[in-house]
Order: structure tokens, then sequence, then C-alpha cells
């Protein structure tokens, strides 16, 4: 019977070891060594660890000199994730429901389903964290899969888009056109930056909006395009040409933290005040 595990290995890495093990022939500690790119102090020791932690029936040939399998229907059964391993497992969840209305969620789903597949059948976790901690995520809009798709293909080819469009106060979409230079994604929201012969402007189109999109030509990029955009990352998705200005806002002392937590701009100056400056 295996002892109980005490200390916590890389799992992946024992996997690719019990793996390189199982499907070359005989591997010595050199072909190991190359093949998970370790040193042979890190090989025996991972071989070791399989052995005594995980029962893993490997022994050595002195014939062929390699490394074997006496059960070659033998897997790791067990594999432990610590509680920070857990945590970053757990930690894409959310960030998948990101994605969620956009066809990236399949392809991230895919991959995270590929991650999975290398684990074994039965993955024992040595915390409380799934129990303990709960996720809440943000209201996302819905946005058509060809939508997507035809705005990341037009921004990538600097191809003219014509589109549907219905603005945050309109009741019905109306007609557009737009040579798109770059896609911006916030908070599950995803929008695209382009110039609008409408407007004869750039502006900022929320794609969850658009439909009926159509790619024509494709157009010559504005080498001074970026001096036109006046999109701050700090403030969001807002795409506005007046000056800045400064501004002071004054907060009651009872909301301090929470303003004093947070990193509101990068250009912020907080002065704290002893004294309130009115009553």
């Amino acid at each position: 019977m295996a002892k109980k595990k005490e200390n916590h290995t890389k799992p992946l890495r024992l996997f690719k070891v019990e793996q390189a093990i199982q499907n070359m022939s005989y591997p010595n500690v050199e072909k190991l060594m190359a093949k998970l790119e370790v040193s042979r102090r890190t090989v025996l020791r991972d071989i070791e660890e399989l052995k005594l932690y995980y029962a893993a029936p490997i022994e050595y040939d002195k014939v062929r000199k390699g490394y074997y399998y006496t059960d070659n229907t033998y897997f790791v059964k067990n594999m432990m994730l610590t509680e920070s391993e857990i945590f970053a497992v757990t930690g894409i969840l959310p960030l998948m429901e990101r994605y969620n209305n956009t066809p990236l969620k399949k392809t991230i789903s895919k991959v995270y389903d590929t991650l999975s597949q290398m684990l074994p059948n039965q993955v024992e976790v040595q915390t409380s964290f799934m129990n303990d901690v709960e996720f809440i995520a943000d209201p996302i809009p819905v946005i058509e899969e060809e939508v997507f798709n035809a705005v990341f293909k037009a921004t990538k080819l600097h191809q003219i888009m014509k589109f549907d469009y219905r603005s945050i106060s309109a009741t019905e979409h109306k007609p557009h056109e737009l040579h798109p230079y770059k896609i911006y994604s916030q908070k599950g929201d995803w929008y695209v930056l382009g110039f609008s012969p409408k407007h004869n402007s750039f502006s900022t189109f929320t794609l969850a909006r658009m439909k009926n999109i159509s790619l024509g030509d494709t157009f010559e990029i504005d080498p001074e395009y970026k001096s036109k955009v006046h999109i701050d990352p700090n403030f969001g998705i807002w795409n506005n040409s007046t000056p800045p200005e400064k501004v002071e806002l004054l907060f009651d002392k009872s909301v301090n933290t929470y303003i004093l937590e947070r990193t509101w701009h990068k250009t912020r100056n907080v002065i704290r005040m002893k004294t309130a400056p009115f009553t």
C-alpha cells in the first residue's frame, strides 16, 4: 500500500513522468531528462515519489537499461492540488463567463477541457475553497457570432464594414458604415473603434447593438489616427475629443476607506483633510 503523501509535488510534472514511462520504450534517466527538460536529480526524485506516494509499479530493467511499468494498466488515480492551484483553476471559470457572449467561449472551453483531460480521472483537493468562495459575474449583453467574427475579420484585414446599429437611446436599428481600427473589451462588453464617414470622425460602436454586417473594400489606415482618438482606459470606453480638465471631488468621510483603497485614475492626487471644509 502506498504511503500517505505528505509533501505536494507539482502534479503536471509527475503526470509527464508517468506518461513518458508509459509511452516510451524503456526510457533511461538521460532520455527522461531530455524529454522533460529537467535535471537528473529531479527525474530520480519524481520516480521515487510516484512509487512511494502513488504506488506506481515502476521498475528498472537492467538488460534494456530503462524504466517500465510492471502493470500496463496503471495510472495515477489521485493527483493532489494545493489551495493556490485550485484557486487558479477555479479562477478561470469567472473569466470564461466574460466570453459567454462571444464565439471565444467555445475555444476557451476547448482549451480548458484539454487541460482537464491531462489530469487523472479522480482529483483530490486539499481545501474547502470550492465551498467557501463564490464569484459574482457581471451582466453581459448577447453578441451574435456572425457579428463578432465579421468585426474581427474586418479589423484585421482593414475592410470597410456596413451594418445596422441601434444606439443606446434608439428603438430601432439604422444603417452605418465604419472603417474599423481597433477592438476593445471591458467587463464583458466588446467595442470596435473606427472612422465613421457619417460623423466624419472616429467613433466607437458596441458589438451587441450591431447586426446585418457586410464587408466591402479595404481602406487605407490613417497614420495619425492615434492622435485623433481620445480613449482613456482608466475611465472606460469613452471617445471624447474635449480637452481634459482638472476636476476636484470632495467625498464625505463615511466613504473614505472605499475611495482610498482604489486607484480611480493614474493621474489622481489624493489629499486627506483633517477638518471638514464645510458644515
